[in-house]
């Protein structure tokens, strides 16, 4: 069974796009039925054309991506998650009821779109925010996500948030 799992930040258009390319791709890579998704509490309706630099780059097919509300995931025809993952404050204080109670854990990063400086100096930022989503990422997918429980799960989630 397809283990799914929501990543949202406040406007779906950097942290949780990147995220959901990364697991995707890896997933792909290694073999694993996981399939990321990603939304937000309150949808810029665009994503930042640097985070979609970065994923296609990196290998990562963008073609279907779109900044989308979390609303979409709460409907009875979406995806059942297994996890729920925030990205950042703003969307880790205002999380929704999710059908199936998955498990919910936060791990806080900086907006990339924040960093400070010119063109080269936002695509680095938005290049290591990629690189450390991807590790991250791989961190999730080495876990024995068929096997784990819901308190296991919660537990592995919160540890992977203090690495």
């Amino acid at each position: 069974m397809t283990t799914n799992v929501l990543i949202l930040c406040t406007h779906n258009s950097a942290r949780s796009v990147l995220a959901e390319g990364m697991l995707n791709h890896w997933a792909q890579v290694l073999g694993k039925d996981v399939r990321g998704f990603s939304a937000g509490s309150a949808p810029s309706g665009r994503i930042n054309p640097l985070a979609l630099d970065v994923l296609n780059a990196a290998g990562v097919d963008t073609s279907d991506y779109r900044s989308k509300s979390w609303d979409e995931f709460t409907a009875d025809s979406a995806p059942r998650m297994r996890a729920v993952i925030t990205m950042c404050d703003s969307a880790a204080e205002t999380c929704p009821y999710w059908p199936g109670i998955p498990v919910q854990a936060h791990w806080g990063y900086p907006d990339p779109s924040d960093a400070a400086g010119g063109d080269e100096t936002k695509r680095q930022a938005f290049e290591l925010m990629r690189q450390a989503l991807g590790y991250r990422m791989l961190q999730l997918l080495s876990l024995p996500l068929d096997s784990m429980d819901t308190a296991e799960l919660q537990r592995a989630l919160t540890d992977l948030a203090k690495n």
